[in-house]
């Protein structure tokens, strides 16, 4: 290390000699935009299953409601799970950055003999 590079040009050195992909494709907000869309079509679903069953007295159509009110669920539930893994990705791929870049600070004071 070159005493002129600062510390967040060795960061970035680093990250670039770790060859992690590039977290800024598109693919993680895709997943992010499928994940809030199953989430909403969920309830959407479940409403249709509701006026399903009760706009008949046949209990053959009731049944299939009964199908497609747990298909809304399900739906809605790995839809909220999709969202949330990859709304919580961005957050805790720049909280990991953080406190590398702590870390690294911490331990330059210390090799430096700073100890406060």
């Amino acid at each position: 290390m070159t005493s002129t590079e600062s510390r967040a040009d060795r960061f970035t050195r680093e990250l670039s000699e770790l060859k992690i992909p590039d977290p800024s494709s598109g693919r993680s907000s895709l997943w992010l935009r499928l994940g809030l869309t199953m989430m909403l079509a969920g309830p959407v679903i479940g409403i249709i299953a509701y006026f399903m069953s009760h706009t008949t007295s046949n209990p053959l159509v009731q049944r299939d409601a009964i199908i497609l009110a747990i298909l809304g669920v399900s739906v809605g539930i790995a839809g909220a799970a999709i969202y949330l893994r990859y709304s919580l990705t961005g957050f805790l791929r720049f909280w990991m950055a953080r406190q590398s870049f702590e870390f690294a600070a911490i331990s330059d004071r210390i090799e430096k003999g700073d100890r406060s």
